[in-house]
């Protein structure tokens, strides 16, 4: 039954409503009187419309090319020795997001960490929230159907990963030591799902030597 599905994205809605109607203040930079600080601002280049025009033309490019990618997959796997997980789940969206992490770290050098940590935390939450219940209802849709029973070990690693996010930005700030703390957790767990092996996967994908 779709119902964890729509409570997901019935959890996502409201976080948006939350975000952008009843609490927008919350996440509303603060102004600053400082003179240098306005010099920075830089001007808007597109409008409203013109950026959802450009959206749009951009989406419909990158799912064309997402699909391309997605069968490239297992002959990738198969050529490369490596798991469909580690490269599903490291490789594709270290590249994917590419423009989302260079994002989080410009905005980071700028001291705008509200925004940074926005961009960092707010896509992982747009993917868990949005995009992994909407895809199994449009499986279903499509008599493909899939549900979010994760794996132990994939399950083991979300949670892991929420518990260490969550105690990084608990207090609002930020050093250099909680940043390593999360580039070492990443290369540890990049590290395991290299190594991981799943046996039901290795049966989708035969090609992909995930066993």
């Amino acid at each position: 039954a779709p119902g964890h599905q729509l409570m997901l994205l019935g959890i996502y809605g409201a976080y948006l409503y939350f975000q952008l109607v009843t609490h927008r203040e919350l996440f509303e930079e603060e102004e600053e009187d400082d003179a240098d600080d306005e010099d920075e601002e830089e001007s808007a280049g597109l409008g409203f419309w013109g950026c959802i025009f450009w959206l749009g033309v951009l989406t419909v490019f990158i799912s064309i090319l997402s699909d391309y990618l997605v069968d490239a997959i297992e002959g990738a796997a198969a050529s490369w020795d490596m798991s469909m997980a580690f490269i599903s789940t490291v490789l594709l969206p270290i590249v994917g997001n590419a423009a989302e992490h260079a994002s989080a770290v410009i905005f980071g050098m700028r001291n705008k960490m509200d925004m940074s940590i926005g961009v960092a935390v707010g896509s992982s939450t747009q993917i868990a929230l949005l995009v992994f219940p909407a895809t199994v209802l449009i499986g279903w849709a499509m008599g493909k159907p899939m549900d979010l029973d994760l794996e132990v070990f994939e399950t083991a690693t979300l949670f892991i990963t929420v518990v260490i996010v969550a105690f990084v930005v608990s207090d609002g700030s930020s050093n250099w030591l909680k940043g390593l703390t999360l580039i070492l957790a990443y290369v540890v767990l990049s590290c395991s799902f290299f190594f991981h092996r799943d046996s039901e996967l290795a049966q989708q994908w035969p090609g992909s030597h995930a066993k």
